[in-house]
């Protein structure tokens, strides 16, 4: 790693391992503009924001700069403000600056750097090509009037998700960002991540917007309101109103929701519970039977779409288990349905996700109830239910605590690291596992079970097996891992998918993050079950007590599902 001594604008700046220039600008305490750098993507140096100028007066991007000891550059000329000026012109002469009622208005990276760099008026004719929105996926909306070229969500998709669902076409001023073919997104293979507008700055990518949905709901005298939250949601909710990264907002965020008129409002580790409990006795019973191996984890959407689209073979690896959510929605809707007919209202469930594939989740047929309306009605986004606080004009930290409602609001602490990676995997364990001391856990905590390495190695004694395990974030990494197993290089017992960097906590759905906001999120769900009352999904006594109460045809119907098509 090269080390040495840098002067920017005239400051003595040691390096040590950066990257890049830019790097080093930045911890110097000076923010350089940029679009197209992502630091936890490849560097394309296209935006062209982010030049430095050197003592020769030679002007170079920053982030495709190599740090070198004496090298002295300075960041804000004259020469450096006309040209940044000018790129910003340039772009919002070929954008569609309908600013005001744009989903990324206030968010927008454009419109903050146009307001920080004073461009008032645009010198140049309107150059944009009239596009019609792409509103085919259930999970996001593109708008290609707003595409600044960015290259963010060709990068993230090829780079983190291995999809390549949309790229570069064409060359020189005709350049787009597009599916191939200039494609619909529901005639491609796209499995709804949303990880592309996760990195867009601008509004040409965003999260589909149900909010006036849930307002509809809320204010429908004939609806019950009944909420669930995500174990991710509290760790990343309060970030938008001033809260660090990881601080639990669970209590704030359920004082909101009741402000805003829900009737109900549960927490999704309750279901995250049931699936423990599914999932481990199917992991134990395949042990009994001998495969098939090894067995994914079936919570993440998005996996489960890949594998439908591009791996079918593997369709009958999946857990049958639902995910919590599904699990949760389906008991929801089965103990209130005489509920709903003493008082005539109808339940109309809401989730609360840090994921935009749980939308695509939810209008999946194998999910649709037998009088045709889904489980789930609605799927929020920790971004939406945001803005709701925001459009009631609620300050979220002036709340009192409020908990969750009973008895859908107990969970245990395995449940809650559902939303880190490594978490699904983990609460299998402890279920699994025999000696249910506290010194059992103690060992998890330090096993690969937990870390942020895309590819993690276990191997845990199950009885008198060893159980071979692999934890996996980011679906390209996945890929590679089942590129391993095909060629009889690795094997698994038991495999956690995870598509986005971080597990749940890195979520489309959830405010803008990087890495470290990604740890100190998974940090703060791993504090929550250190101190929750029970740590395994077996001790919830209310979870207990409703497995008792179901039959065989009900266990199956409510908490299973079978994604294989004959």
């Amino acid at each position: 790693m090269a080390k040495g001594i840098m002067y920017i604008d005239g400051q003595r700046i040691p390096f040590d391992g950066e990257p890049n220039v830019l790097s080093v600008i930045r911890k110097a305490g000076i923010e350089m503009p940029t679009f197209c750098y992502y630091s936890d993507l490849s560097v394309y140096g296209a935006c062209r924001m982010c030049v430095v100028e050197d003592e020769r007066g030679k002007i170079e991007t920053s982030c495709s700069m190599q740090p070198r000891d004496g090298l002295s550059i300075k960041t804000n000329t004259a020469r450096l403000l006309k040209h940044r000026r000018m790129i910003l012109e340039l772009m919002l002469a070929s954008h569609n600056c309908s600013c005001t009622t744009c989903e990324k208005s206030g968010d927008c990276h454009l419109q903050s750097l146009a307001t920080q760099f004073g461009i008032h008026r645009v010198r140049f004719g309107d150059s944009r090509e009239e596009k019609e929105l792409d509103m085919t996926s259930p999970a996001i909306i593109r708008d290609p009037s707003k595409c600044i070229l960015c290259g963010d969500c060709v990068r993230v998709c090829s780079e983190n998700i291995g999809m390549h669902i949309i790229d570069f076409a064409h060359r020189g001023y005709n350049m787009r960002v597009m599916p191939a073919f200039d494609r619909s997104l529901d005639q491609t293979h796209c499995i709804s991540c949303g990880q592309c507008s996760a990195v867009c700055p601008t509004g040409a990518i965003t999260v589909k917007n149900q909010i006036g949905d849930a307002w509809r709901a809320i204010h429908d005298p004939a609806k019950r309101v009944v909420v669930q939250i995500a174990p991710a949601v509290r760790v990343a909710v309060g970030e938008a109103f001033g809260m660090a990264p990881g601080q639990n907002a669970l209590d704030q965020l359920v004082s909101a929701l009741k402000l805003m008129g829900v009737d109900e409002v549960y927490d999704t580790t309750f279901g995250a519970d049931f699936t423990t409990i599914e999932e481990g006795t199917e992991f134990l019973q395949r042990l009994e039977k001998g495969g098939p191996f090894p067995m994914f984890t079936s919570c993440c959407p998005a996996w489960v779409k890949y594998l439908e689209n591009e791996n079918p073979k593997y369709l009958k690896h999946i857990s049958t288990c639902k995910s919590p959510m599904q699990m949760f929605a389906s008991i929801l809707k089965d103990r209130y349905q005489e509920k709903d007919a003493e008082d005539g209202r109808k339940t109309y469930h809401i989730a609360i996700m840090p994921c935009t594939a749980k939308k695509m989740e939810a209008a999946r047929a194998e999910f649709v109830q037998e009088d045709g309306t889904p489980a789930v009605d609605l799927v929020l986004t920790t971004k939406e239910i945001i803005k709701m606080i925001q459009e009631s004009g609620i300050q979220l930290t002036k709340l009192e605590y409020e908990s969750p409602d009973l008895p859908f609001g107990l969970g245990s602490g395995a449940g809650t690291i559902y939303g880190t990676t490594g978490g699904v995997a983990e609460a299998v364990v402890r279920f699994c596992l025999p000696d249910k001391s506290k010194n059992v856990l103690r060992e998890l905590k330090y096993s690969p079970l937990r870390g942020n390495r895309a590819i993690r190695v276990a191997v845990i004694k199950v009885g008198d097996r060893d159980v071979h395990m692999a934890i996996v974030h980011g679906l390209a990494n996945a890929q590679k891992l089942l590129r391993e197993i095909e060629a009889g290089n690795a094997y698994f017992d038991l495999v956690e998918v995870m598509t986005c960097q971080g597990g749940c906590v890195g979520g489309a759905g959830q405010p803008h993050s990087m890495q470290q906001d990604k740890e100190d999120r998974a940090e703060g769900l791993y504090s929550l079950d250190r101190s929750a009352p029970f740590k395994r999904a077996e001790r919830n006594p209310v979870v207990g007590v409703f497995l008792k109460d179901y039959t065989q045809e009900q266990h199956h119907k409510l908490l299973h599902v079978d994604y294989v098509k004959e």
